[in-house]
């Protein structure tokens, strides 16, 4: 039988009490969000002191004032997400307009060099500080699911593409896929995205507006790419495929034999005159010895024209034709 809720003291997080869920038969929320006494502690890929942050981005945020002092007064879960709330407007590592990149090549472009980069955002300072307070299952969760802040989501998925173990990102971001709530996260806006999209974005993807996640390991992206297609292929079932590939080709049978269709239709009309025949404009003579000079004179069809011609007069009474006639003999 399931454990009943239980409430433990206040903790350092900045709420009045906490909650744990040991009920393993509630499928109202996914298994990885599901906060237990145990699994509250949340796991740490990769390096434990970067972050897996690119290192000319973690050098402006460990230089930049506002992280310096700033959150250093910020100790607790709740004064940060007031920082957020306040502050953070975009998902972006610099400030608009404040990195030039033209003609930076090579390791200046991207990784090392103070001067090649620009003013970090609030955004990635308030992130690696969520970083190094060691935020719970629990916060997280409630990240992701906030309903009063749409950047508090986007830094909730943030945290978890950039130290979450690789074998627990489809889990985390996989009921998402579908989240149609948008989000712009572009500096100085204009590229509004549902999380969805995003959702979609870190698990496909290692570009973040100028910046890269984490790469995952060649397996598991594998199994994710693969978790994709199940997942399009049920999709279609749905819509009435048997599968995705039987339902592409017939939709493409279907739009050939439109075309053909309507290609027969087309020849078959009265105005082209059923199908177009070539015309014949020289006779089989001609097309024979086309080269001879003979032949211009004793063209089988000009002597038939010339003949038909001749008839015609002598039915019309003509006497100059039987002058010529006699001229010939």
């Amino acid at each position: 039988a399931p454990e009943p809720l239980m409430m433990l003291p206040p903790g350092t997080d900045g709420q009045a009490e906490t909650f744990y869920e040991d009920d393993a038969y509630d499928n109202s929320i996914p298994d990885i969000q599901k906060v237990t006494k145990k699994n509250n502690t949340l796991p740490i890929w990769g390096n434990q002191k970067t972050m897996n942050l690119n290192g000319l981005v973690l050098e402006n945020v460990l230089q930049c004032t506002y992280y310096k002092q700033v959150l250093a007064e910020c100790t607790t879960y709740q004064q940060i997400v007031d920082e957020i709330y306040m502050h953070v407007r975009h998902l972006e590592p610099w400030e608009k307009g404040t990195r030039k990149v033209q003609g930076m090549t090579g390791m200046c472009g991207g990784v090392r060099g103070v001067g090649a980069g620009g003013v970090i955002s609030s955004a990635f300072c308030l992130l690696y500080k969520l970083f190094n307070i060691r935020i719970t299952r629990k916060q997280l969760v409630s990240m992701i699911n906030s309903n009063q802040s749409a950047y508090l989501r986007g830094m909730g998925f943030m945290y978890i593409r950039f130290c979450q173990p690789p074998s627990d990102l489809w889990a985390w971001l996989e009921p998402y896929l579908d989240d149609e709530d948008t989000v712009d996260p572009r500096s100085g806006g204009g590229d509004e995205l549902s999380f969805g999209q995003i959702a979609r974005q870190m698990l496909t993807k290692l570009d973040w507006y100028g910046t890269l996640f984490p790469r995952i390991p060649v397996p598991i992206q594998k199994d994710i790419d693969e978790k994709f297609r199940e997942r399009n292929r049920l999709a279609l079932e749905s819509q009435g495929y048997e599968e995705e590939r039987t339902g592409y080709n017939a939709q493409r049978h279907a739009i050939r034999e439109m075309e053909k269709e309507h290609d027969r239709k087309r020849k078959a009309s009265p105005d082209r005159g059923g199908e177009k025949k070539h015309k014949k404009v020289r006779c089989d003579h001609h097309l024979r010895h086309h080269h001879c000079r003979k032949h211009r004179k004793e063209c089988p069809k000009k002597a038939k024209k010339e003949k038909e011609s001749n008839e015609e007069r002598k039915e019309n009474g003509d006497e100059k034709v039987d002058e010529a006639e006699g001229n010939k003999n």
